[in-house]
């Protein structure tokens, strides 16, 4: 239960952190497609692996798992075409990509625990 715990927590900050983006690519540059798409992949993240959490069945907290395992792959293409097209800096898409990555890790380890329990 504490891998669970610290996936919520850092799932949570990452989201936070892409709340932040998300306000600066609207405010500062002007852009609005790309930053809802972010928004929306990687706030997804979190929101399904807390719904894992209190899935009615391991086949549910690992499709919950899932999800969110697909969603920081879509936010990975986010943070790189705006890293690419010059929206952020590279320091800063390289940062949010670490922590994205670092997530990625926590889901993959946690699912292929929770298959292994089945």
């Amino acid at each position: 239960m504490a891998q669970h715990s610290i996936l919520l927590d850092k799932s949570l900050a990452f989201a936070t952190r892409i709340v932040k983006l998300h306000k600066y690519l609207i405010k500062e540059k002007r852009e609005s497609i790309i930053s809802k798409q972010i928004i929306r992949s990687a706030t997804s993240i979190g929101a399904n692996a807390n719904e894992a959490v209190y899935g009615i069945s391991k086949a549910d907290f690992v499709a919950k798992l899932q999800i969110s395992l697909k969603e920081t792959a879509e936010t990975e293409y986010w943070l790189r075409l705006l890293t690419l097209s010059d929206y952020i800096t590279e320091a800063e898409g390289n940062s949010l990509l670490n922590d994205c990555l670092e997530i990625k890790r926590i889901l993959i380890s946690t699912l292929n625990t929770a298959k292994q329990n089945q």
